[in-house]
């Protein structure tokens, strides 16, 4: 009597096929969490972090200057060296106004001024420096070291997270010609108005933030002579940071605090 022998070979291989299978699945499913976890964090957890900070900061800039409490914005007050000329006369365009003694310049990394945008409902602290770690993904503008003071003549340029991190140059591209752009210190409080705008340039375009700030890439965009000028910066397109926006504006007026 012959004994029939079963074949296990193919029933083993089909196993291990189920196995490999679900082994794949659940390692896709796990990375596909783990990118989720990161988009969240990115896109709402910096943000959210970020924001409530930069928050903090403007109430404790508010409530030193109100106070008149010496701290980091009593010795890092360059801007209020502008504060020469009479309150609400911006001082004519070349002409630099009478500067008294100039304060040591800002504590880098540590906020010193307040930008506000009322068409962005922005409200964000200015600190020295534009490092991500200590400033930008703080949800601060920061001010490219080198460039001019608020109300001085130069450019006051600074530069600001787009996506992330607080975003505050998020719809950087939503303000045009006539806009207002307020910088307040300890001393003085500085409108500018915006009246020029770069879409996009180059990240290396560096001339949007000279003295007189003007486009290489762009020759016909910038300014041809000496002024009192602000400049804001931020990567485009949105999420990457390949090229850059940029929106000019010159004073209007300073007044005193």
């Amino acid at each position: 009597m012959r004994v029939p022998v079963v074949q296990h070979t193919g029933r083993r291989r089909s196993a291990r096929r189920r196995r490999a299978l679900w082994t794949g699945a659940e390692v896709l499913v796990t990375a596909g969490v783990v990118v989720l976890l990161l988009v969240v964090h990115q896109l709402w957890w910096t943000n959210r972090q970020a924001r409530q900070g930069a928050e903090r900061e403007v109430a404790a800039l508010e409530r030193e200057w109100g106070g008149g409490t010496p701290g980091r914005g009593r010795e890092s007050d360059p801007a209020g060296a502008g504060a020469g000329a009479e309150a609400g006369e911006p001082p004519a365009r070349g002409r630099a106004p009478a500067q008294p003694h100039v304060p040591a310049g800002p504590v880098p990394s540590h906020a010193y001024a307040i930008l506000a945008v009322p068409r962005l409902n922005l409200r964000v602290p200015v600190a020295e420096g534009i490092g991500k770690p200590d400033v930008l993904n703080k949800g601060y503008a920061g001010h490219y070291p080198g460039t001019g003071q608020p109300g001085r003549a130069g450019n006051f340029a600074l530069a600001g997270h787009r996506n992330t991190h607080g975003e505050p140059f998020r719809h950087l591209d939503r303000l045009g010609d006539g806009d207002r752009i307020v910088v307040e210190t300890r001393s003085a409080v500085y409108t500018y108005a915006v009246d020029q705008t770069l879409p996009q340039t180059s990240a290396r375009d560096t001339a949007v933030i000279r003295p007189v700030p003007r486009s290489l890439v762009h020759p016909g965009r910038g300014y041809r002579g000496p002024g009192y000028y602000i400049t804001l910066t931020t990567c485009t397109p949105e999420y990457t940071s390949k090229y850059r926006l940029v929106v000019w504006g010159t004073l209007l007026s300073m007044r005193p605090r």
